[in-house]
């Protein structure tokens, strides 16, 4: 992580050097904590008696709070104050992470998960307001949602490295307990170097349109994640209405003006492509090393390790590659390589040396899938004031949930329609890429903004 900071623009003052390490590492931890629980699942599932069907709760509990809660705290970080909201959720997951560590019962730690699923949905979008709101828009906030990006991805290869080596040596319960001295930090820093991010005025929240957002993306993640086609649709009669009321609403949770920006519409498809599809090959390369090509979990973790670092080189460039070709060229170019490296895919067989090729194609996909996501999150936050912010992220942290939620089951249907596993593999990476192209073309084609 120190190398990473190190690559931070040198006229950064001190304090804003320190807000950068501090916001970062909060993101860092969150990006570990989300990857690190899913590795440690079936040693969970053994730890607590959990049944095989049983054991998706543990992280749908964690999924259905942290994307249904995401706008609204979002939201609420503009109007009542960013840091306090940022404080809040870390208490939050200290809290839940103890009670996930000592958890002797079923019940308590998917309690703990669905409290850690709101600690995300607080921190996470208040946590980027305020990297947003402390550097000014144009080359530094460029630079910091760059380092933004790196971490995000060293954090979830760092969590998915981690999770095997704390279940099998210390134990899943570390997996929770690993949060809290890092959250006590940042909780004891912060106050002293972070400033408050609050609104100079307070408008009244928008209830009718905080309830039905909610309730809508909650019956969107649960149906996504349970494939029950009732509540989609339920999702959908309530997304619908929530869009009626911010319509008529005075002061409304989601100003549709914002919504309708083309950077935000096209910025958030960008993410929403880069996140599900860079997800997907993640899964999809799992089982093709493991269940093709033979190789232990050990290796298949160093596998994905190599990527994980051309992806932090691809968060570190990519704030110098927005200010050299601009967001849309970045944000589009991103995502063809992602697309054109992992079509490569397609062409691997079951001979155990495509080992090497499957990692040289992995790390060209994820160097250019850090490089979209920064450039995802520059364009869906920029030429919006700092009252804003806070719904300028939590609507991209939505995405992200969202992306992450969606990705691998829409894969997973697309692999079983073959007979064999290598050529399920092969289609869904088809399906995969062309998926990620077509927005690349149709993201350059339809967002026409000016360079920064």
């Amino acid at each position: 992580m120190t190398a990473i900071l190190d690559a931070a623009p040198a006229h950064l003052s001190t304090r804003q050097r320190v807000v950068l390490l501090v916001l970062l590492g909060a993101q860092f931890m969150l990006a570990v904590d989300f990857s690190i629980l899913n590795v440690a699942l079936p040693a969970i599932g053994a730890g607590l008696h959990f049944d095989l069907d049983d054991l998706q709760w543990v992280a749908t509990a964690f999924a259905l709070p942290a994307a249904g809660f995401t706008l609204l705290f979002g939201r609420i970080g503009d109007l009542f104050g960013r840091r306090r909201l940022f404080l809040a959720g870390l208490v939050l997951l200290v809290g839940a992470s103890l009670l996930g560590g000592f958890a002797q019962y079923q019940a308590t730690l998917l309690t703990a998960r669905v409290l850690q699923g709101f600690a995300a949905a607080m921190a996470t979008p208040a946590a980027l307001s305020l990297l947003t709101t402390s550097f000014p828009e144009g080359p530094l906030r460029d630079r910091a949602l760059g380092l933004n990006g790196a971490l995000l991805s060293s954090g979830f290869t760092t969590g998915a490295l981690l999770g095997g080596v704390l279940a099998d040596v210390l134990g899943w319960r570390w997996a929770f307990l690993l949060n809290v001295p890092v959250a006590l930090i940042v909780l004891a820093v912060t106050p002293f170097v972070v400033a408050s991010g609050r609104a100079l005025q307070r408008p009244r929240l928008d209830v009718p349109g905080a309830i039905t957002v909610t309730l809508g993306l909650l019956l969107l993640v649960f149906g996504l994640t349970q494939g029950s086609i009732l509540a989609v649709a339920g999702s959908v009669v309530l997304l619908a209405a929530f869009w009626q009321i911010e319509r008529r609403a005075a002061e409304p949770l989601a100003p549709l003006r914002i919504l309708r920006r083309p950077t935000v519409r096209w910025g958030n498809l960008g993410g929403l492509l880069a996140f599900a599809m860079g997800s997907a090959v993640v899964f999809l390369s799992t089982i093709y090393l493991q269940e093709v090509l033979g190789y232990s979990a050990l290796t298949t973790g160093l596998a994905l390790a190599v990527p994980g670092i051309a992806a932090v080189a691809g968060g570190v460039l990519g704030g110098r590659l927005i200010g050299r070709f601009g967001r849309r060229t970045t944000l589009a170019g991103g995502l063809a390589v992602q697309g054109l490296a992992f079509l490569g895919l397609v062409a691997l067989g079951s001979d155990r040396a495509m080992y090497v090729p499957l990692v040289l194609l992995l790390s060209v996909g994820f160097f250019g899938h850090i490089a979209a996501i920064v450039a995802y999150t520059v364009t869906a936050t920029s030429g919006l004031p700092d009252g804003e912010q806070g719904l300028a992220t939590g609507l991209s942290t939505l995405t992200q949930q969202v992306a992450l939620t969606v990705g691998i089951p829409l894969v997973s249907a697309v692999a079983a329609t073959s007979a064999g596993v290598l050529s399920g593999v092969h289609t869904a990476v088809v399906v995969d890429a062309g998926l990620t192209l077509a927005g690349a073309f149709a993201i350059y084609r339809g967002l026409r903004e000016r360079r920064p």
